[in-house]
């Protein structure tokens, strides 16, 4: 499967069991960055579409510079 197609899974219809488990994903941190991200790949399968126990999680990115950081700062100030 490519990314794209990874990308575009349904949550609604993809089947919770063909899913991995985010909890039984571990990152090992002695790891170099660039090889902890190609083991969570390989060890999430999709990382786009994954569950949480029983909960399905479909992840998705605005095409924007803003980082993780900036969008959680913005939100905060914003309550």
């Amino acid at each position: 499967m490519t990314l794209r197609e990874m990308k575009e899974i349904d949550i609604r219809t993809v089947d919770p069991e063909t899913l991995v488990d985010i909890k039984t994903v571990t990152i090992n941190t002695d790891l170099p960055i660039d090889e902890r991200k190609k083991d969570y790949i390989k060890q999430v399968k999709n990382p786009y579409c994954f569950k949480c126990g029983k909960v399905v999680v479909k992840m998705s990115f605005a095409e924007t510079t803003a980082t993780l950081e900036d969008q959680l700062e913005n939100y905060f100030r914003n309550l």
